[in-house]
């Protein structure tokens, strides 16, 4: 038997990690599917929900951009596909033109109460929780 490097090692780590990280996403897709969500969407409501408690309370979708894993252009893709269904609304920053806020809607609150529950438990399961 061969002795394994530490390249190898390195390597199978990696390996383990993506294949974890692929199950626990499908798992959590197909629990969110009949609410018309997946992991990215119900991601982006929790983030929102957890920044901003209370109701009206804005984020930066540049705060978000940092906490998805998700490219700057996909987030943005997200982010309208949830705006058209009512989910989140967006803002500019008055202070900073470039900016755009996203806050999460009344809809968009209740559904992420709804589902949290329900992606918990996928997460459990896909982990072994």
């Amino acid at each position: 038997m061969a002795v394994e490097t530490a390249d190898a090692r390195l390597e199978q780590r990696w390996r383990d990690i993506l294949a974890v990280h692929a199950r626990t996403l499908g798992e959590i897709d197909r629990a969110l599917h009949p609410y018309g969500l997946g992991a990215s969407d119900f991601e982006v409501l929790d983030l929102l929900a957890a920044g901003a408690p209370r109701e009206g309370e804005q984020c930066r979708v540049q705060n978000l951009a940092g906490r998805v894993h998700l490219s700057q252009s996909a987030l943005s893709r997200l982010i309208a596909r949830l705006e058209k269904d009512g989910l989140v609304e967006r803002s500019m920053c008055l202070e900073d033109r470039r900016g755009v806020y996203v806050t999460l809607t009344s809809r968009g609150r209740d559904l992420h109460a709804e589902t949290l529950p329900v992606q918990r438990a996928a997460l459990a399961r896909a982990l072994g929780e």
